[in-house]
């Protein structure tokens, strides 16, 4: 009996509750007896159709790189893609191509010839391009860069539900020292923190790998990624290779080999070539139009020509149609993928290139090649592939990655790696700058005739293809007064001219050294060694110079010691590498000892003699700080310097050492360093940016709390025109009415009407502040008839909810009132307060529902839907005390019987009072079984109910 009316309150509950709350205990329950598949499953649709509500915005699963600036309006993707057929001017595209260029630069007189219509200045002050859109309205590449960045982080906040400050950046693999700090400064007047710019090759090959991670082993596979994009094409050479680390044990690498690239090869120049054809066409069917004058009419013929060119890809012929092209003439073209061909005959002889420059660069052959995969949109055309697996040779090119999207996705996991926030398995990633670097330094030298000359040395401070992030330290040892040094790019001579005049200037920056000479002078009881500049090429390829410092050692005398086995193994292994007894700095491993008569270091690569190899070698596996040290013949001045081999075989002879009875001092001091800029520099310290940043800032900011303002009105004119369309449909609605007179509905209707004609004669320039109050106002006049509306939905079902509580309630209150004295585990005070509660809800329900029914239906209704839910609250908890009890309560412990006592009127006197009570024995236990179920069925119930 109570299992039946557990189970019948316990379906009443879950009924009328079961649209407000969410039993946890029954999702933990069904995802314990779920299968971590079916789990996993389900945890995926459900991300995937939150995804799709909130993130894929653009229809085809990426964003174009574009952004529209119209006076008052602002444009991202799309939107702006489309505002440049409208009005070309205000539209800008491809703008990275001119991130870190100066105004000279033959980049720059290319986007001038592919886009006209932008009116491109001179900014003095750095010598780089301004976009001009008005007299009071100019913006540089890099604050336009900026923007979109900024609004890509409102996507990724969008779907995050969180604000984001971090981002991990690509960047194309051939972006010198110049454009990549662009893209730093860029994302600083964004407001972000770059974790890593990483190249677009790099991030490719780190999606490639982490999905084949069970493939990869301690045999280098070598692989290449052919990427060709809109604007560019890059070959990259990858090894795939599982090494030791001392953290992780045995970890997947990607180390990149070889690098090779076209700047202006890639799917722009494709379509602006067809969008030309296309325009010849038009102007061959009317030669008294010329369709190439007019800026809006070019624009949908390269919208055109990116279309034709992507469905070409898949058919041999397509027709080209726009309405409206010129002067409402419309344009139809048939073009077949022949001609397409034909026009960019060049372009596809040129897709080889890369390849051979990878090739090159990596020192390799396509033999060691195991496989080609294609990466970027533009390698879906059918004649680059057959281009390209004609030059590598192979059997079929590799297409299993996402072409457009594999780079982000790479990115996505180096951002994971580097954030806090997620742990993710390792991955090592070996990148390499494409670019040498080197110092040159001028000191005037004595001839042997005693005549002085000049002297200009270059030492190389990074190989090509060299791997980073890695430190240097560069020793000056001849200079005992001011100097100064200058960075610049080494050999370029893999870049054909073209490139070279892109590239910009070789010379990086000139520093000068202020205080080396008051250095000598303090410490002229010190033996120099040298003046160290530390130099750090950071994970996204940015070289920077540390710090300069004045190195001195002298010895010091100590008390005589006999050494320990240890500290002799010390001085030893000091000696070999510190330079006869000096100890390297912390952090440095090796050093560049720069010598003004000694020759040029060789190249990594190729110094593999003697131990200093091998700790070269485990110092860049480790990913350490990195030196050259080269062992070469002492200058003529210095030929009485001991080298450490000859000093170390002294020591182990058995000679006295000097370690063994004095200890060395060794002190650096700072040298002032003043740093002269020959490029374009983006530098957080630089004076460009001190004066240039906080006004980009104040700008952007500008601008998007003006896109704010704009999004926050136009939501209140739509929710304003929403709420009018619809409560003008609601009131002749059956149920809108019943409960309302002619007369309400009359002014509802005419302030309705007027709002509407307000909204088409002066809403469209009304203040965000005009919309809103005008949205309160109607929906304070339309309050009452929604409540009452409202109210009439809600109470047939709180009615029912009510009336089965109470049917429920009596029935518990019967059975626990039937339950045997002996027994009884509720008092008579808590029967009394349930009964109470039960007979003034009934009385309560009553009472208000024969008031209400005396109401007409036009007037404020007294019974509320939230005191229903208040009176079942209340019976409902009054219920629950009781059932806990009953979970909680002990058993009565049984009397014992008196077998020796056989009286006869005792036993007729218990014959009799058994026959008043409840059956024995039987009946008893059978009574005991049900509220013991009861009590089970009353404590899982209250569980529930205590989680909830």
């Amino acid at each position: 009996f109570f299992r039946g009316l557990l189970a019948r309150y316990k379906a009443f509950r879950n009924c009328w509750r079961a649209q407000v709350f969410v039993s946890l205990v029954d999702n933990l329950e069904l995802f314990s007896s779920c299968c971590s598949e079916i789990l996993i499953l389900e945890l995926s649709c459900w991300i995937c159709s939150r995804s799709d509500a909130s993130i894929l915005k653009e229809s085809r699963r990426k964003t174009p790189v574009a952004v529209a600036l119209k006076e008052n309006e602002r444009l991202f993707g799309d939107s702006a893609v489309g505002m440049s057929i409208k009005t070309p001017k205000v539209a800008f595209r491809y703008f990275q191509d001119l991130l870190g260029k100066q105004i000279d630069n033959p980049q720059v007189a290319l986007y001038q010839s592919r886009f006209p219509e932008h009116e491109l200045m001179k900014d003095e002050k750095r010598q780089t391009v301004i976009f001009k859109l008005s007299q009071a309205l100019q913006y540089s590449p890099e604050e336009m860069l900026g923007m979109v960045l900024n609004y890509s982080r409102g996507l990724a906040e969008e779907f995050a539900e969180q604000p984001i400050k971090d981002a991990v950046i690509t960047v194309p693999a051939y972006f010198n020292q110049a454009e990549r700090r662009a893209v730093l400064h860029a994302a600083r007047m964004a407001d972000l923190k770059v974790l890593q710019l990483i190249n677009d090759n790099t991030a490719v090959a780190l999606n490639y790998g982490v999905f084949r991670r069970k493939d990869i082993n301690a045999t280098a596979q070598n692989i290449m990624f052919y990427d060709m994009g809109a604007g560019s094409t890059v070959c990259t050479i990858v090894t795939y290779q599982t090494v030791k680390t001392k953290d992780s044990g045995t970890q997947p690498q990607l180390q990149i080999q070889g690098i090779g690239y076209d700047r202006t090869l890639g799917g722009l120049e494709m379509e602006l070539r067809l969008r030309d054809y296309l325009a010849k066409l038009f102007n061959d069917q009317h030669p008294s139009k010329d369709v190439r004058k007019n800026p809006r009419a070019m624009a949908k013929l390269l919208k055109e020509a990116n279309r034709l060119k992507t469905v070409l890809s898949a058919n041999a012929d397509h027709m080209a149609q726009i309405e409206g092209l010129l002067d409402d003439i419309d344009f139809k073209a048939k073009v077949s993928r022949q001609e397409f061909e034909d026009l960019c005959s060049d372009l596809f002889q040129r897709v080889p290139g890369p390849v051979q420059q990878a090739l090159s660069s990596a020192e390799m052959n396509m033999d060691g090649i195991d496989q080609v995969i294609l990466v970027g949109g533009a390698t879906r055309v059918p004649k680059v592939q057959e281009v390209l697996l004609k030059a590598v040779g192979k059997e079929e090119l590799g297409k299993n990655i996402n072409a457009d999207e594999a780079a982000a996705m790479g990115a996505v996991y180096q951002a994971a790696a580097l954030s806090k926030a997620f742990k993710v398995k390792p991955f090592m990633v070996r990148d390499a700058a494409m670019f040498p670097i080197q110092v040159e330094f001028t000191r005037e030298v004595e001839e042997d005739d005693k005549s002085k000359s000049l002297k200009h040395n270059k030492r190389i401070l990074f190989q090509r293809m060299a791997p980073y992030p890695q430190r240097k330290v560069i020793t000056f040892n001849r200079y005992t007064d001011d100097f100064e040094f200058y960075v610049s790019y080494g050999d370029l001579s893999f870049l054909n001219q073209d490139d070279l005049r892109i590239f910009g200037s070789l010379n990086l920056t000139t520093v000068r050294l202020k205080g080396v000479g008051e250095s000598f002078k303090k410490h002229s009881d010190y033996e120099s060694k040298g003046i160290k500049a530390h130099f750090n090429m950071d994970e996204s390829g940015v070289l920077s110079l540390d710090r300069v410092e004045s190195v001195f050692e002298t010895l010091v005398e100590d008390k005589l010691e006999e050494e320990s086995t240890l500290t002799k193994l010390g001085n030893t292994i000091s000696s070999l590498f510190g330079g006869g007894g000096h100890t390297p700095e912390a952090g440095e491993n090796l050093t560049d000892s720069v010598q003004e008569e000694e020759e040029s270091l060789a190249e990594a690569a190729k110094e593999e003699q003697g131990v200093k190899q091998g700790q070269k070698s485990s110092a860049e596996d480790a990913g350490e700080e990195q030196g050259q040290e080269k062992q070469q013949s002492p200058p003529p001045d210095q030929a009485e310097a001991v080298p450490p081999k000859e000093e170390s075989q002294k020591n182990e002879e058995g000679e006295k050492s000097e370690a063994q009875v004095s200890e060395w001092e060794l002190l650096t001091w700072c040298i002032c360093v003043q740093v002269q800029m020959c490029v374009i520099w983006y530098s957080a310290k630089s004076i460009c940016c001190l004066q240039f940043l906080p006004c980009s800032l104040a700008r952007l900011q500008d601008l998007t709390v003006r896109d704010l303002e704009k999004q926050e009105r136009e939501k209140s004119a739509n929710s304003l025109e929403s709420f009018i369309f619809e409560t003008q449909d609601k009131l002749y609605q059956e149920e809108y009415l019943f409960v309302s007179t002619e007369q309400e509905r009359e002014e509802i209707s005419k302030k309705l009407s007027e709002a509407s004609n307000w909204m088409e004669e002066e809403g469209y320039a009304a203040a965000t502040k005009e919309l809103k109050d005008k949205l309160a106002e109607l929906k304070k006049l339309c309050r009452n008839l929604f409540f009452r509306v409202e109210e009439r939905r809600k109470w047939p079902e709180r009615l029912a909810a009510l009336e089965s509580l109470l049917n429920h309630s009596n029935i518990f209150l019967k059975g626990a009132r039937m339950i045997p004295e002996s027994d009884q585990i509720f008092t008579e005070v808590e029967l009394g307060t349930l009964e109470k509660a039960i007979n003034e809800t009934m009385v309560w329900k009553n009472e208000t529902l024969a008031e209400q029914n005396k109401l007409s239906p036009a007037e404020k209704p007294v019974l509320l839907s939230k005191d229903i839910e208040l009176k079942i609250a209340g019976l409902d908890r009054e219920v629950q005390y009781l059932l806990n009890k009953a979970k909680f309560a002990k058993p009565k412990p049984k009397k014992e019987k008196n077998d020796t006592k056989s009286d006869s009127g005792k036993n007729a006197t218990a014959t009799s009072e058994s026959e008043n009570t409840i059956p024995p024995t039987e009946g008893k236990q059978e009574g005991k079984e049900q509220l013991g179920t009861m009590k089970a069925e009353a404590g899982g119930e209250s569980r529930k109910n205590d989680e909830l």
